[in-house]
């Protein structure tokens, strides 16, 4: 029988494979438009694969927090594991998750408190957007703030994820 922390690593391995899926199809309409505006057929393609792994993205961090909460008895997981990481000298680990909890919160929420510190503080980890290019119809409103088709996004994120976890594990 597995545990849930077993668990936890095979979705990460899932959902490393559907991003690459989601993240070729966006590399793949990309080439194809060559930095020209598409049809409108390539841009509801790329919006829909763009979509699809900012919801890989809050569901792979959401499940990370929900099978690793038990370490903590009870409030804000994230910010207790940053202090934690921060403990034990582990700087990196807690900035990089910290960078990915903002990132997550901001495409959950949208424009909020996240987002602000995000816009703030710069990460090197991702490109954050301002909300100038974006149209209020994009659905859902946070779309296109953080750039989650970039190069390693995603594989920084479960790389990250993974590393906490084994944080943890060794706690």
């Amino acid at each position: 029988m597995m545990d849930a922390s077993q668990d936890l690593l095979e979705l990460v391995a899932a959902a490393r494979e559907n991003a690459k899926t989601f993240e070729d199809r966006i590399s793949e309409v990309s080439k194809l438009m060559g930095g020209q505006n598409g049809s409108d057929a390539q841009v509801a393609e790329l919006r829909d694969a763009t979509v699809a792994l900012e919801l890989a993205t809050v569901d792979i961090f959401s499940t990370f927090e929900a099978r690793m909460q038990h370490h903590f008895r009870r409030g804000p997981f994230s910010r207790k594991l940053k202090s934690l990481l921060l403990e034990a000298g582990q700087t990196d680990l807690a900035d990089r998750l910290h960078q990915y909890y903002l990132a997550v919160n901001v495409l959950k929420h949208g424009k909020g408190a996240s987002y602000r510190e995000l816009l703030n503080a710069p990460s090197s980890l991702f490109t954050v957007k301002s909300t100038e290019g974006i149209t209020a119809d994009e659905t859902p409103p946070s779309a296109g703030l953080v750039d989650v088709s970039e190069s390693g996004f995603f594989e920084g994120l479960t790389t990250t994820i993974v590393e906490a976890y084994h944080f943890l594990e060794k706690k």
